[in-house]
């Protein structure tokens, strides 16, 4: 097998995980399933083809609880299907549009808004981030995560980590300098 075999063949940058983390598509947390009808061969068909092409790794990738299905060549029409939570049904229909009128439509009928991705991004960082401490997160102390210090009001520290028995006295940049000429 070669060294990049994964980048070989057509459109190989949709296998990056930079090019599917940069996808917009963040489905509605309403959109349970996802169904893609186009043809393989009708000009009018080619905005969806293409869409499908370039864009449903990205979906895929950024929706892993969404069911997301193509159907080729069933339809004389090109159209999304989309089931809601609530079992609505949401069609989109996508006849002799290009790939980015297919892009705007389903950025505007079935993803979150921009604000709505902020919003998520933010509080998702500050809750899921362990490396955050103090009032309002999940720990007061660093001294809570195990591994860590513990704090020296709880416990005595041992004298190899403290700073008066390892530095020495004599040295004229040592702070115990002054200690040192009291005694």
């Amino acid at each position: 097998m070669p060294r990049n075999f994964f980048m070989s063949g057509p459109a190989p940058i949709r296998r990056t995980l930079r090019y599917l983390e940069g996808s917009p598509y963040a489905l509605r947390d309403q959109v349970r399933i996802l169904n893609i009808f186009f043809r393989s061969r009708d000009l009018a068909h080619k905005g969806t083809r293409e869409f499908v092409f370039h864009n449903f790794p990205q979906l895929q990738y950024k929706n892993p609880d969404v069911q997301l299905l193509t159907f080729l060549n069933l339809m004389p029409t090109p159209y999304i299907q989309a089931f809601l939570e609530n079992g609505e049904k949401v069609h989109i229909d996508l006849f002799d549009h290009t790939r980015q009128e297919v892009q705007d439509r389903v950025l505007q009928v079935l993803c979150k808004g921009q604000s709505i991705l902020s919003a998520e991004a933010k509080a998702r960082q500050t809750i899921a981030n362990p490396a955050n401490f103090g009032k309002g997160f999940l720990r007061h102390c660093i001294c809570a995560v195990p591994g860590q210090t513990p704090c020296p009001g709880a416990v005595t520290f041992p004298h190899f980590m403290r700073r008066k028995y390892y530095e020495d006295p004599t040295d004229p940049d040592s702070p115990l300098k002054d200690l040192s000429d009291e005694q």
